[in-house]
């Protein structure tokens, strides 16, 4: 198989095996199409990625059919696809990640100021904005990605006969309530952080309120996930109504001004999620040095593969699967479900 064969099979069988059958079928079908392989090899390496390929194809109106019935379509309209490739990136902005960051980022004392990285729209710099619910049972990471009913508890397990915690605004419940499934709820937070100043980097930030920018928010959501596209028009209010600092730029040239303008004594975090893996190696590890440059907790949230310093952490024989590696600082400290629908602590 050539490159692009072996990216597309394996975002079929590991990424969106169990959680999205269409893109399975899709990228499994598209990794055994030598035509169709050909028109994708016409892209710049960058632009090759499935989630972008299959977002810019739903966005010109795609229909959502297996992929022997879609194949055509790909190969007739190939040039207007291509078309939006080339001027597109992946921004997938899922606040649902906001529920496997918050136990790591509600450990953090005193006021915080939040940083993102990769911020696309900002949905992700509001955790203190959003409702949390964790039900315990996170053996089953892979194949929850359904509905949020099927996230539901059933009395088993917990801690004292808990299987459930929830977690709200000091204002009360929010319209977006994030649904998580943990394997120990006994470390679950009680209480949201304190961000009193929140601020993130793009490439080419997304203005929420925007109908294009929205639009193309909204086809990044994978076909069958009603219940995150659902959270995103719920977070787009919360956002809209308290716009956050987005700035345009590279991330390692606009960090450390960005940094720079974070309030003094506010503990500053650099968080990013499923960001990295879209820049080569060399600059995730001058990125690494320039956050601890900065004195910063540093908190990641990408696959397993993509901080090679980070995998060394883990705990020997650990079965990482589909999921992404929640770090701080450096080291492993839990298992995510790639759209905030799991958690596992590590240690």
């Amino acid at each position: 198989m050539t490159g692009t064969a072996e990216v597309y099979r394996s975002f079929g069988e590991v990424s969106a095996r169990g959680t999205s059958p269409v893109y399975e079928d899709w990228a499994v079908g598209l990794s055994g199409d030598a035509e169709v392989l050909g028109l994708v090899d016409t892209l710049p390496r960058a632009r090759r990625q499935p989630n972008l390929v299959f977002a810019c194809a739903r966005l010109l109106g795609v229909p959502v059919e297996p992929w022997s019935l879609v194949r055509g379509w790909f190969v007739a309209h190939w040039d207007l696809v291509a078309r939006e490739a080339l001027t597109r990136t992946t921004q997938t902005n899922e606040a649902g990640r906001c529920a496997t960051l918050l136990p790591v980022l509600a450990s953090i004392e005193g006021p915080v100021a939040l940083l993102e990285v990769g911020a696309s729209a900002g949905l992700c710099l509001y955790p203190d904005r959003y409702s949390y619910r964790y039900v315990d049972g996170a053996d089953g990471l892979r194949g929850t990605e359904g509905t949020e009913g099927a996230e539901g508890t059933d009395g088993a397990g917990g801690t004292d006969g808990i299987d459930e915690v929830r977690v709200d605004p000091v204002d009360g419940p929010s319209a977006v309530e994030l649904t998580c499934r943990v394997d120990d709820l006994a470390r679950v937070p009680r209480r949201l952080p304190d961000v009193v100043w929140r601020a993130g980097i793009d490439l080419n930030p997304l203005d929420i309120t925007d109908p294009d920018d929205a639009a193309w928010l909204d086809v990044l959501v994978w076909p069958e996930h009603a219940d995150r596209r659902a959270r995103l028009a719920a977070a787009a209010t919360v956002v809209a109504a308290e716009p956050p600092l987005l700035v345009a730029g590279d991330l390692l040239d606009a960090l450390p001004g960005l940094a720079a303008r974070a309030p003094a004594g506010a503990t500053l975090v650099v968080q990013h999620s499923a960001v990295l893996t879209y820049v080569d190696l060399a600059v995730r590890e001058r990125f690494a040095a320039l956050v601890r440059d900065l004195g910063a907790v540093w908190l990641s949230n990408e696959g397993v593969g993509v901080l090679p310093q980070v995998a060394a952490t883990l705990p020997p024989g650990t079965d990482v699967g589909g999921r992404f590696v929640v770090a701080q600082d450096g080291e492993a400290v839990a298992l995510a479900e790639q759209h905030g629908r799991g958690f596992a602590w590590l240690r």
